[in-house]
């Protein structure tokens, strides 16, 4: 089958939640046949800057830098070249490109839209853009031959507001192996298992002015916090996060990080937070968790999701709460196998191969079935 992609900025190596689970995915289905076209970003991948991966298509189309425009240009576009390139499938992810979706079907695609959440509840959206994501919402599933969303929480939210039914599938994770130390650790000054971490996006929703303030209020003996995320953007919040984080030298900004170098991080951390107030089903969190790392959250419900013991949850905003969730961490003593625990958990409930398998189902079925057929199954039990 000729599968095409669009939605993302691009991969290997860029960040961004739905750009880690296509670098995840679509590797494992070209292992099973499908021949994968990838509609990347020009601001963002480039042949001189990024390889791609074998057995792949990247194929890159224009579109402005402007963090405004890109998404929507670059969607409209890209179902241009869907309608003229013909694939047996486009899979539009997220639901801002979803507002092309009535466009390929007009021009007799087959379309399969996975919503990755609701993100126009993303604080950093002015009220025009969160309409025009509700809109791309709202067409994605209406004109769409079928859905997959990545949790519970989203096909609640789908079957609510459109009454329509959705494959659940998550996003997955890989239990690290072997990495090859990098020196990352001495670089920072950063000692093995007297660090919290948390790993994202520069973005208001992240909440990271949070943590710096919760980690303050914890006055954690001999700990640093360390902030992995690309500080290149030029914008208020990034600045605003680089000056609290000057406020103190216990806090520790890497800039974006990626292979051995962020894989030495997680393994050597203490304890991982993520403080956010939106996410689809969190893959930073699940990556800590594949790493065996005592980690805390947020109680918003993509968090819930996940299942971490209750105590290991604080409330949203709380920078109290926070502080003592932080502290009660710092003081646990983790039983020996804890790290091998949560990794067989992890595991069992977050394996990419089966993912790919139940995504190849979907396109399957689309394929075989006309548009506007009501699917009425769910991959993984509730």
């Amino acid at each position: 089958m000729h599968i095409m992609v669009l939605g993302l900025r691009g991969f290997p190596g860029i960040q961004g939640g739905v750009e880690t689970h296509a670098e995840h995915l679509y590797p494992r289905l070209r292992d099973m046949g499908c021949d994968i076209e990838v509609l990347v970003r020009s601001p963002y991948w480039s042949k001189r800057t990024n390889q791609g991966l074998p057995g792949i298509r990247f194929t890159r189309l224009w579109c402005p830098g402007s963090t405004g425009a890109e998404a929507l240009i670059h969607s409209f576009l890209g179902a241009l070249y869907a309608g003229w390139r013909r694939p047996d499938v486009l899979h539009i992810h997220a639901i801002g490109p979803s507002l092309f979706a009535p466009l390929a079907k007009l021009m007799g695609l087959k379309v399969v839209v996975t919503h990755h959440g609701p993100d126009y509840d993303r604080e950093k959206w002015s009220p025009a853009a969160k309409g025009l994501l509700r809109l791309g919402e709202r067409l994605g599933i209406q004109y769409s031959d079928t859905r997959i969303v990545i949790s519970n929480v989203i096909r609640d939210l789908v079957r609510r507001k459109y009454a329509r039914d959705s494959f659940r599938i998550p996003n997955g994770v890989e239990i690290p192996g072997a990495f090859e130390p990098s020196g990352t650790l001495g670089r920072y000054g950063l000692t093995a298992e007297r660090y919290v971490l948390t790993v994202s996006r520069m973005v208001p929703e992240k909440r990271h002015l949070d943590l710096i303030a919760a980690f303050g209020q914890a006055r954690l003996q001999g700990w640093k916090l360390v902030l992995v995320g690309d500080l290149g953007a030029d914008d208020t919040y990034v600045r605003r996060v680089v000056a609290a984080a000057g406020q103190s030298p216990d806090v520790v900004l890497t800039g974006f990080q990626t292979g051995d170098a962020l894989s030495e991080i997680y393994a050597n951390a203490g304890i991982f937070a993520l403080p956010s107030t939106h996410e689809g089903l969190p893959i930073a969190l699940l990556e800590a968790l594949s790493h065996g790392l005592p980690s805390i959250a947020s109680d918003i419900p993509a968090n819930l999701e996940v299942g971490l013991p209750p105590e290991q949850y604080f409330r949203v905003g709380d920078t109290q709460d926070l502080a003592d969730c932080l502290r009660r961490a710092a003081n646990r003593e983790r039983p020996a196998d804890d790290r091998v625990r949560l990794q067989d958990w992890i595991r069992r409930e977050y394996d990419w191969r089966s993912i790919a398998c139940a995504t190849l189902g979907v396109y399957k079925r689309v394929g075989q079935n006309g548009w506007g057929e009501r699917i009425r199954m769910a991959w993984l039990p509730e």
